[in-house]
C-alpha cells in the first residue's frame, strides 16, 4: 500500500466535503489527512487529500470524485513536482530547566516558541510531513500536553496552475 496525494478544486458549496469523504468511505479508503482551503477565487475551494491504498483502487476513487457535479478539476500530486506543507502546534510540559532544552531543540529543528506560560511551552513548526514526524520523534523525552497538526496542503511547483473561474 502506498500513500496517494490528491488535489481537488470544487465549487464552494455546502455538502461538497461530505460527498467527497463519503466516496472515500464507500470505497474503503481511510483519509489520512484532509485539508480544505480557500483559493484566489471565493467560489472555488481546494481540497487536499492524503490516503493510503493500491493504485487501481485510487484510480477508481479519482474517477468517482471527478464525476461529482461540484468537482471542477482533480489531479494527483507528484511528490517530486509538488510542495507539501503541514503545520504543527505542540504544547509541552516544562519548568525552568526543561524550557532551555526545549528551546534549543526547537531552534535546531526550525520550530518557533510561540508561547511560554507557567508549566508549559508551545512550539510551532511548518514543513513537509516527514519533517514534522522527525521533530515529533525528537520530543519523545518530553511530556506532550496537547498537540494538533493541520494536515497536508499542497501546490505544484512551477507554472502549473489550476485556478478556475466559475
Amino acid at each position: 500500500m502506498e500513500k496517494h496525494y490528491l488535489s481537488v478544486l470544487v465549487e464552494n458549496n455546502e455538502g461538497v466535503l461530505a460527498r467527497i469523504s463519503s466516496l472515500f468511505c464507500q470505497r474503503g479508503f481511510n483519509i489520512d489527512s484532509l485539508t480544505v482551503s480557500a483559493t484566489d477565487n471565493p467560489e472555488i475551494s481546494r481540497i487536499t487529500i492524503v490516503t493510503t491504498g493500491d493504485e487501481a483502487s485510487f484510480r477508481q476513487i479519482r474517477k468517482q470524485t471527478e464525476k461529482l457535479v461540484e468537482t471542477k478539476t482533480l489531479f494527483p500530486l507528484n511528490l517530486r513536482t509538488s510542495l507539501l506543507r503541514e503545520l504543527l502546534l505542540i504544547k509541552l510540559r516544562s519548568n525552568t530547566e526543561i524550557k532551555n532544552k526545549i528551546e534549543k531543540l526547537a531552534e535546531k529543528n526550525g520550530a518557533v516558541v510561540i508561547d511560554v506560560s507557567v508549566g508549559c511551552v508551545v512550539l510551532e513548526l511548518t514543513g513537509e510531513p516527514e519533517k514534522i514526524d522527525k521533530f515529533l520523534s525528537k520530543l519523545k523525552d518530553f511530556e506532550i500536553i496537547e498537540m494538533c497538526r493541520t494536515g497536508v496542503t499542497a501546490m505544484e511547483r512551477g507554472e502549473a496552475t489550476y485556478s478556475l473561474s466559475v
